[in-house]
């Protein structure tokens, strides 16, 4: 596949588009991950993992709370509280 944008370019586009993606997943908070881990085979949790993963990639660690926050919008467990419906739903990976 030939791609005419800039790498540079392509890691900005890149970071907005996963920008747009979380902010999506904030303001559809009546998504359960469950369904996103039937549906799509990733949710809000494996987001975060892969965020966390990326950053030790670069050296920068951070912790599990610290990257489901990022991606959540809120401390994990504030979002299951507020948000989280039905059966437990925590998916492991």
């Amino acid at each position: 596949m030939t791609n005419p944008i800039p790498d540079s370019e392509r890691t900005e586009i890149e970071a907005a588009a996963f920008r747009r993606l979380v902010e999506h997943f904030r303001n559809n908070p009546d998504v359960q991950n469950i369904d996103l881990m039937n549906l799509a085979g990733f949710c809000r949790n494996c987001l975060s993992k892969w965020y966390r993963a990326e950053a030790s990639e670069r050296g920068l660690e951070i912790s599990d709370p610290a990257a489901r926050e990022a991606i959540y919008g809120m401390p994990y467990e504030e979002w299951k509280a507020l948000h989280q419906s039905g059966p437990r739903q925590d998916h492991k990976q």
